[in-house]
């Protein structure tokens, strides 16, 4: 058993990795990561609902404040990862569409390359 306290810590670390491989463009780090956080963001919702018929236990003030805290880090840390992967993920789809739309174009009048 880890409690939610801990296991919001690993994130918050893993959040911090997670804003460092999205200022270097490293987006398998980055995607390895996130699936760490995510796996351990369910981890919590579990661990709570084990926890919660056979240990009810009031938090410590704190220990609330240290959980506000964390979670306030990883969501400014999600922000900066945004401010990274946008920009990249729009010049993405651009690139896709870009592509689609030629695809239509050669598809709708014919391969120029082929027809002589």
């Amino acid at each position: 058993f880890m409690s939610s306290l801990a296991l919001l810590e690993q994130m918050s670390h893993y959040s911090t990795e997670m804003v460092d491989a999205a200022r270097a463009n490293d987006w398998d780090r980055l995607t390895r990561l996130e699936k760490q956080v995510a796996s351990l963001r369910d981890r919590i919702g579990v661990e709570e609902a084990l926890a919660f018929p056979s240990r009810p236990r009031r938090m410590s003030e704190d220990e609330r404040s240290r959980k506000i805290a964390l979670i306030r880090r990883i969501l400014d840390d999600d922000k900066e990862v945004r401010t990274h992967t946008e920009p990249w993920m729009d010049s993405v789809r651009q690139l896709l569409s870009g592509g689609m739309r030629e695809r239509k174009l050669r598809n709708a009048y014919g391969d120029e390359d082929s027809g002589a």
